[in-house]
């Protein structure tokens, strides 16, 4: 497809989306337990389902299609800007949680510590519009994000006005993105032009950081700020420490982001890696991230229960999550046996035990080569082998990828394609409804992936023949 085709084809399925937005997305008085059938059977549903599939598959196929053909960075910009440009005004799409983030504001402003008690104490004014399972939960997010959405709660006083604000704060984030990953793919050798095609053209950027108002979006342009300002000034103090406290603030919103700090703390370095080097020039990097989370945290008059926040997303269980899969297809399979259990527990921590493991073993692999590029790998396993995938989530690996990748980075862009199609414009995600047939696949496909593993180490040790 010409480039040129490709821009209106992208806006004309970015429109689409709009309809759907306005039709039928995630409305603060819409139904909160919908399900396929219901939605196609309520007023307008067959064109609400029409809009949303057809809108998401123009998109996905621009997207795809220009993924190794960019004209220009300045192009890629224009394109991505005239994209997002319809749903800016349109109603959330693809996820509830921004009324979530309205109502822990709420009562972080009321005095309330979020991580100690639900948003259902308060009561918060607009609890209707909350999933019910999240009501009673403590804030997953981090302390930076809880003080940003009580400041938007307190200033506009309204639902309305509070989205308006995540909205724009998701801008913001995207904004911080455009502007440092050029820095960050020409320290990379990437062509920054198709580093900002991949990373912000996705529709998962469209629909769900820009429209959905994810806090994503302004963890993931903090961090990619952090790591530009790293990677341009190694072996320099108040560079370094700058970034660390950029990273730290990406932790701030959301904690995950600290996976990366080590392995900025090794692209810190300036020459060859040492202990002694990686403490000199590193230490600026984690002390920096570490010093501004703490600070935060403490500025904000919270303690650290965000870290037993992030639990709460083990009561999502959806087969996305390769660990949660595989833990519903083994009891699937026992069932017929007599064994009733729950596999879920002990196959999610096994998951987590492999995640630490790969992340010592990349960070270890780093030392000497790419250690950016092991960040993404590094986002990109905690991604995968976290009990809880949502679509979103893979745009924190998808991002650093795109920046310091110098070769193809296929299987990353066809989870971002396949992603893009599980969630409907309300909500409502598809995995919950096709388990029976998700999980066993998923399953079939990790062992797949476990056995390639497996064969390619071996291959690896294997004594080369000399003639």
């Amino acid at each position: 497809m010409p480039h040129h085709l490709a821009r209106w084809t992208g806006l004309a399925g970015s429109a689409l989306l709009a309809v759907a937005a306005f039709l039928g997305g995630a409305l603060p008085d819409g139904n909160l337990r919908p399900t396929p059938v219901s939605i196609w059977q309520g007023p307008n549903g067959p064109l609400i389902i029409a809009a949303w599939l057809v809108g998401t598959a123009l998109m996905a196929y621009a997207w795809w299609t220009l993924r190794d053909r960019v004209p220009s960075a300045r192009w890629a910009l224009v394109t991505v800007g005239l994209w997002l440009l319809p749903l800016l005004f349109a109603p959330p799409l693809g996820s509830r949680d921004v009324y979530a983030y309205a109502c822990q504001g709420a009562s972080y402003a009321a005095g309330i510590n979020p991580y100690e008690q639900g948003v259902s104490a308060l009561p918060c004014p607009w609890l209707d519009t909350i999933s019910y399972i999240w009501r009673d939960t403590p804030a997953p997010y981090g302390p930076l994000f809880v003080v940003l959405s009580g400041a938007a709660v307190k200033a506009t006083g309204s639902l309305t006005g509070s989205i308006v604000l995540f909205r724009l704060m998701a801008v913001v984030g995207v904004a911080l993105t455009a502007a440092c990953l050029p820095v960050l793919a020409r320290r990379c050798g990437v062509p920054a032009g198709r580093a900002l095609w991949l990373a912000l053209a996705c529709p998962l950027v469209a629909v769900h950081l820009v429209s959905g108002a994810h806090n994503d979006a302004l963890m993931v342009g903090l961090l990619v700020a952090g790591l530009a300002v790293v990677v341009s000034r190694p072996g320099r103090p108040g560079p370094l420490l700058a970034g660390g406290v950029l990273l730290g603030l990406a932790g701030g919103v959301k904690v995950t982001a600290l996976v990366v700090v080590p392995f900025a703390a090794l692209a810190a370095i300036a020459g060859a890696y040492s202990i002694r080097a990686l403490i000199r020039d590193g230490g600026w990097v984690v002390g920096g991230a570490v010093a501004t989370v703490a600070g935060v945290t403490l500025a904000a008059g919270l303690d650290f229960g965000w870290i037993a926040g992030l639990e709460q997303g083990g009561l999502v269980i959806a087969w996305t999550s390769p660990s949660t899969a595989v833990g519903q297809t083994v009891g699937y399979l026992a069932v017929p046996f007599g064994w009733h259990g729950d596999p879920l527990p002990v196959t999610r921590g096994i998951g987590m035990a492999v995640l630490a493991l790969v992340l010592v073993w990349l960070w270890w692999r780093a030392r000497a080569r790419d250690p950016l590029w092991h960040a993404g790998l590094a986002l990109a396993a905690t991604v995968a082998l976290a009990p809880l995938y949502h679509p979103w989530y893979w745009i924190w690996p998808l991002t650093v990828l795109a920046a310091t990748s110098r070769q193809r980075i296929g299987w990353f862009t066809v989870v971002a394609l396949v992603s893009s199609f599980l969630v409907l414009a309300d909500g409502t995600g598809l995995p919950r409804f096709t388990k029976t047939v998700g999980a066993p696949l998923m399953t079939l496909l990790v062992i797949v992936v476990v056995v390639r593993l497996v064969r390619s180490a071996r291959a690896a040790r294997r004594p080369v023949a000399v003639d």
